[in-house]
Order: C-alpha cells, then sequence, then structure tokens
C-alpha cells in the first residue's frame, strides 16, 4: 500500500469508504500507511477503524485491520443461509405482484427465491427489470416475463452488474415495485450494502419505483455495514420472517414502514 498516492483533505465518509475499498483490494491495511496516505494522524485512523469494525466492514488488528468475510460471502454460501425464511419471503414478495406491472429484482439470494416464485405467477405479462446475472437466468425463458437488463461491471461475489453504465440505463425507466436486498437494516441508520457501486445503483432503482419493498430475513435487522442505501422513511414496506425482533418491527412501523412477517 506504501507505493499508493497519497488522498488528503478527504472528507470522513470519503475517508472511510476509501479504507474498506483498500482492504478488498490488499486484504489487510495498517495504522501507519493509512496515515501517511490520507495525511492525517495515527488516532484519527484508529477512529475510523473502530468506526467501521461497529458497522462489521473489518476486524481490527494491532497495529492495523484486516477484512471481514462473513458480510460479503460469495452467493454459494448466502443461499444455503436461513433458506427456509427466505423462500417464505420470497412467497409473499411474489404476491404482490399483478399482471402487466414493471418490477425492478435487486441482486441477492432473496430476490433469486422471488424469481424463482414469479416462474409459478398465473400472469400473462409482466416486465423484470434485474441487474443480478442469477436472476437473469432463472427468468430467461418464462414466456409471461419481459426481462430487462441495464449493462455495467460484473462483480462476481453477488453475480451483479453495477456502476456508472448500469446506472444510466436504468435513467429512462420506470417500476411499479422494487424489491430491495439488504445486507444490512437498521431503524436507525436505514438499509446498508457493503458495496458502494451496489448502493449507489440501488438509489438510482429507488428513484425510478412507484414502492419500495425491502425483502430481508431476520438476521439481517439491527445489521450495520459501510454503504448506506436508503433511510428507512424511503422505505413503504419490509417482508421478513417471523423470527424479528419485535422491538425493530414496532420501530419500522413507528417510522411508517409497514412490515408484513412471512
Amino acid at each position: 500500500m506504501s507505493s499508493m498516492l497519497p488522498e488528503p483533505g478527504l472528507l470522513v465518509a470519503e475517508r472511510r469508504h476509501r479504507i474498506v475499498e483498500l482492504l478488498r483490494e490488499h486484504g489487510k491495511v495498517t495504522v501507519e500507511a493509512l496515515a501517511a496516505r490520507f495525511a492525517t494522524s495515527a488516532v484519527t485512523i484508529r477512529t475510523d477503524l473502530a468506526a467501521l469494525e461497529a458497522e462489521r466492514a473489518l476486524e481490527r488488528t494491532h497495529g492495523g485491520a484486516l477484512l471481514r468475510h462473513d458480510d460479503d460471502q460469495p452467493l454459494t454460501v448466502k443461499r444455503t443461509l436461513h433458506h427456509a425464511e427466505k423462500v417464505r419471503i420470497a412467497k409473499a414478495a411474489a404476491a404482490l405482484i399483478q399482471e402487466g406491472e414493471t418490477v425492478i429484482l435487486d441482486s441477492g439470494t432473496t430476490t433469486a427465491e422471488i424469481a424463482k416464485q414469479i416462474r409459478k405467477l398465473e400472469v400473462r405479462s409482466i416486465n423484470v427489470i434485474t441487474n443480478a446475472l442469477n436472476v437473469a437466468m432463472i427468468l430467461a425463458e418464462v414466456p409471461s416475463v419481459r426481462l430487462i437488463m441495464p449493462g455495467g461491471i460484473l462483480r462476481p461475489e453477488s453475480n451483479s452488474l453495477s456502476g456508472h453504465m448500469a446506472e444510466a440505463a436504468l435513467a429512462d425507466l420506470h417500476a411499479d415495485r422494487l424489491f430491495l436486498g439488504a445486507d444490512g437494516l437498521d431503524p436507525e441508520r436505514g438499509v446498508m450494502t457493503p458495496h458502494l457501486p451496489e448502493a449507489l445503483l440501488n438509489a438510482r432503482m429507488i428513484a425510478i419505483s412507484r414502492q419500495v419493498i425491502a425483502v430481508a430475513d431476520s438476521s439481517k435487522l439491527l445489521r450495520r455495514n459501510i454503504s448506506l442505501i436508503a433511510r428507512v422513511e424511503q422505505l413503504h414496506m419490509l417482508i421478513t420472517d417471523s423470527g424479528a425482533n419485535p422491538a425493530v418491527v414496532a420501530e419500522l412501523r413507528r417510522r411508517g414502514v409497514e412490515v408484513r412477517l412471512a
């Protein structure tokens, strides 16, 4: 990391995003190298690392930090976690889809389960916009589905496309419903993900959707991550499972989110 160009003068949020990006590139960082790179003190960097550790973005070590892998596991691992809950959530979500609608399916294992349920829907024609290759493959041969995919840069860990090309492709589109996956959902912070480009694309999806529905099993509630997708006030509905913390459910409802337990 010492051979990289310095990046002085960043805002706190920008610096922390860059720290996580450096972790993804190198696997580990040191306080000394980060302080030199960002032209700031070691105390400030330790504060950054502590904040990022609290959001489960990294694991602190003596003199630095390591990348956490449990919040950004590949789909092959994620699809085995809380599978029964995800199937119930997917059934409840797919039941909302009406004839002729345009829906967006975000990337993720829960939205992939929704795609499987869409295959069973008795509809003549719906439009499905997705940035997820695995979701597209599930729906590619369904006669009733008109599939729309934005371009972008492939992120293998999530089988998803994101970046400026993907955001631009959504500019002239509109959707009735967005089914939004989440790596973390906290009533105080909102919906979060470990990957900034996906967060930016999700924000564009929200902007073009009439209804925003978060789909997340109860293990995601109160979990925080580095990149904010949306405040809870931007959500119309959350579909989660019956194991959800009652206090979290009550707080989300107090903030105006309709919560359905599958």
